[in-house]
């Protein structure tokens, strides 16, 4: 092939369909038929000079017009205020609220599991001192588990923290598929709670305790248990998918895992500001519990009601069904 001769016999239909695919506004019905055609036959174009003559400047540049020929050939979607509205209405509460047996069991089964770990620490103090030693210990209950919630600057803090939740539920949902890495996580943080909660109580400092877990970690715990929740039920998708197909089920859990993912990073944000500002704050211990218990039950509300009437809407958690894709039909 002369590929000079080539491209100066076709450069004109190339500068002509990136004439097109640049415009800005609508393109008329004609030069949509223009555009459509023009990208089948610089695909062609395309495909001969690789074949025959890959010169790799002309085909990085042809690759990226028909790139740019296809993108405004389907369109584009653009996020507006309605989508941010339905998806706090929608999308997000009902995600919440189909996979309520999920993440309520696993609150609870962590609970009870954390409750029985934490009195078994109690009750055998021989295993405090194989584990940590006794000039950690004073200083964990006498200074360093107060003092880790006023040491950094709360703006900072609250980003920190934020970050390292919203990573932590992330991985749960990311992981879900696959089920044992979710109960691996579960398990060490359960672990941590319940091994300086133990350790905190046999030393006379439950009070403070709890005095400084409850405010934030109320709503905090609940959302790691929400996502390990959906990450579980995306697992079952792929032990169980019922009628549907195997990917399809991880498919759908998958994309409405996505949506909880979204919210829950909100949530975090709240429990992340209540950490940094109200955790430490010199208001009194009832006080700050108080927010805990408001922000916990908020949620709560968030679900049973709004997300109980999205699911009556017929709302699945899913994105809409345009973003969805086909499906091909299964023998029921």
């Amino acid at each position: 092939m002369d590929l000079d001769a080539y491209v100066l016999a076709h450069q004109h239909e190339w500068a002509r369909l990136d004439e097109l695919s640049g415009r800005r506004g609508r393109l008329s019905g004609a030069e949509g038929d223009e555009l459509l055609d023009l990208y089948q036959r610089v695909a062609t174009h395309l495909s001969e000079i690789r074949s025959r003559s890959p010169e790799p400047t002309l085909v990085a540049h042809l690759s990226s017009l028909l790139a740019r020929a296809r993108l405004r050939s389907v369109g584009t979607r653009t996020l507006s205020w309605d989508d941010v509205v339905r998806f706090f209405t929608d999308t997000f509460p009902a995600a919440l609220y189909r996979t309520r047996r999920w993440w309520i069991a696993t609150m609870v089964a962590n609970l009870v599991l954390a409750w029985v770990m934490g009195w078994w620490f109690v009750a055998n103090p021989q295993f405090e001192s194989a584990l940590i030693s006794p000039q950690e210990v004073d200083r964990l209950v006498n200074s360093d588990f107060a003092s880790y919630y006023s040491e950094y600057a709360a703006g900072s803090f609250a980003f920190k923290v934020w970050t390292n939740n919203a990573w932590i539920t992330a991985l749960c949902i990311a992981l879900g598929v696959l089920g044992l890495p979710v109960i691996y996580l579960l398990f060490t943080n359960i672990v941590n709670l319940s091994l300086i909660g133990g350790l905190m109580w046999a030393h006379d400092r439950a009070g403070l305790f709890f005095g400084l877990i409850l405010p934030h970690g109320l709503l905090e715990l609940t959302a790691v248990f929400v996502a390990a929740g959906v990450g579980l039920k995306i697992f079952w998708g792929w032990i169980e998918p019922g009628p549907r197909t195997r990917m399809d089920a991880i498919a759908q859990e998958g994309r409405a895992a996505m949506s909880v993912a979204m919210g829950l990073a909100l949530v975090l944000l709240v429990t992340g500001i209540i950490e940094a500002f109200v955790t430490p704050s010199p208001l009194p211990t009832w006080a700050r519990v108080g927010v805990g218990f408001v922000a916990e039950g908020a949620f709560f509300a968030y679900v049973f009601t709004v997300g109980r009437w999205a699911v009556q809407r017929g709302e699945t958690g899913d994105v809409a069904r345009r973003d969805q894709g086909d499906l091909a039909p299964v023998v029921g």
